[in-house]
């Protein structure tokens, strides 16, 4: 008897793949490294890329540059442009007026995408985490493509190594195939006896903030569960992914709910399911979490940068720059020493660097806003001198490299050129200014600062004003695709 053969069912999902990458947090847990104007999505802790450009990076092969999309706050759109410059990616950037939470900004990506591919299938990715199995990864957002194509709501589950108090879980129900299972709740970032009751009952996993679904779908449960959300996009429709867009949003945002994804769908859907994941995962949430990433020496300790230390066991050193961090029998401790603070903290106490952070805000010490060393495209600078009238920075060009042409409505600057030389550009008259030379800018005069040479430029900046905010800055042109006037 003939049997009727089945055709292979071709995996339709990956061509109508997207991602979406969730830039907007602040990592206030990795201070004093991240800083609220300079995350930790934006620093280079593990290898040669930040965090956001390896999240990039392990989608190659996977899923086409020019379907992905970051999604930012305002504050930090320009990070954003710079990193993708420097790994020279087709990733579109979408700007939001304000962070509203991850419900918001999933809703705003799922309702760009579905106008554009009423197809598309959306992963979400968290701008900072760390994985150092790609293939392993790229396979499970395959599997997990495929099980969204079919409607379920997918999120990626996390096996837990350790009892963590610094995540939340979420509890798999029954098993429907191969790593898949239903899920029977989610729960909140534990107390460290619950956290360990979980790892020991086995059916829990670390929720890893991963998501993969239809738009289609995710837009029927914002409707069904957020109604007010989803009336205010439906709003806005015809503007998203026109020159209008950036108009709309600005209406619209700030009357929309704060809510974490988690809150607002998942922990209501009746579609949602998980994927077992087969990689090794770190959100990196926390400086003890460099443990699982970067190698230890035989007394388990992680040192980076100039560190010396007798007799110290299972603690991290991490010193930004070339002072010296001497350490004596030092146990279970994480030190962090950067240009202008250092923390010093046992291990098991790392969850409370946020709280820390909280402090120094409400005393209103500028620590927790931006570091003293700041990097920009170009290169970086250093905060010499402050006072309310008067700043002093030292400002380094990398070769080849140059500054937006510019203008401040609040502070004049005067430029002293220490080493190299510089092209100055001074309302309409372009000029050079070689070491030991100095040029003065007046307020509102448009100005630009060049590196033309093969080595680098260094020069002090003497600024004098009402208002010495870095958000006095006008830009008309700019090298590095951040916002013009």
């Amino acid at each position: 008897m003939n049997k009727k053969k089945t055709a292979a069912r071709k995996p339709r999902a990956k061509k109508n793949l997207y991602a979406v990458i969730m830039a907007g947090g602040k990592g206030t847990r990795f201070w004093p490294l991240s800083r609220e104007t300079f995350p930790k999505q934006f620093l280079k802790i593990v290898g040669e890329r930040t965090l956001i450009q390896e999240t990039i990076h392990r989608l190659r092969g996977e899923v086409k540059p020019a379907n992905t999309l970051i999604v930012t706050t305002r504050g930090q759109s320009d990070i954003v442009k710079w990193q993708l410059m420097e790994i020279l990616d087709d990733v579109q950037c979408v700007v939001e007026p304000e962070g509203r939470n991850t419900a918001a900004a999933i809703a705003l990506a799922a309702y760009k995408l579905h106008k554009r591919n009423p197809d598309s299938i959306m992963l979400v990715l968290p701008s900072d985490h760390h994985v150092s199995d790609v293939e392993a990864f790229k396979a499970s957002v395959r599997q997990a493509a495929e099980e969204a194509e079919h409607g379920s709501i997918v999120t990626f589950g996390i096996k837990p190594s350790r009892p963590e108090t610094g995540y939340g879980y979420i509890k798999a129900g029954r098993r429907l195939r191969g790593g898949v299972y239903g899920v029977q709740r989610f729960v909140e970032k534990p107390a460290l006896a619950k956290a360990r009751s979980f790892v020991k009952d086995g059916s829990y996993y670390w929720n890893s903030g991963m998501f993969i679904f239809k738009t289609s779908v995710i837009i029927e449960e914002i409707a069904l569960y957020m109604p007010e959300m989803h009336e205010a996009f439906k709003g806005i429709e015809r503007a998203l992914n026109t020159e209008k867009e950036a108009v709309a949003l600005a209406k619209i945002y700030g009357t929309l709910e704060s809510v974490s994804i988690d809150y607002g769908i998942m922990e209501k859907s009746k579609k949602a399911t998980m994927l077992a994941a087969a990689f090794p995962w770190s959100d990196i949430g926390s400086w003890s979490a460099l443990d699982e990433v970067l190698d230890r020496d035989a007394e388990g300790n992680i040192a980076l940068g100039n560190v010396v230390g007798i007799d110290c066991r299972d603690s991290i050193f991490f010193g930004s720059g070339n002072r010296l961090i001497a350490a004596i029998d030092m146990k279970d401790t994480v030190v962090v020493d950067t240009a202008d603070a250092t923390l010093i903290t046992p291990k098991d106490k790392v969850q409370k660097v946020k709280d820390l952070v909280g402090k120094l805000k409400e005393e209103g010490k500028e620590e927790y806003l931006s570091p003293r060393v700041e990097d920009r495209p170009w290169g970086y600078f250093s905060v010499l001198e402050k006072g309310p009238t008067h700043q002093i920075k030292h400002i380094f060009l990398k070769p080849k490299s140059k500054l937006s042409l510019q203008k401040h409505k609040h502070r004049s600057e005067h430029w002293i050129v220490v080493a190299g030389r510089a092209k100055v550009q001074r309302g309409e008259d372009i000029f050079y200014v070689k070491k030991n030379e100095s040029t003065f800018i007046p307020a509102k005069t448009k100005h630009r600062l060049e590196n033309p040479g093969s080595t680098a430029l260094r020069i002090i900046e003497i600024q004098s004003g009402d208002y010495l905010g870095e958000d006095d800055i006008i830009r008309f042109d700019d090298t590095y695709g951040r916002q013009t006037s």
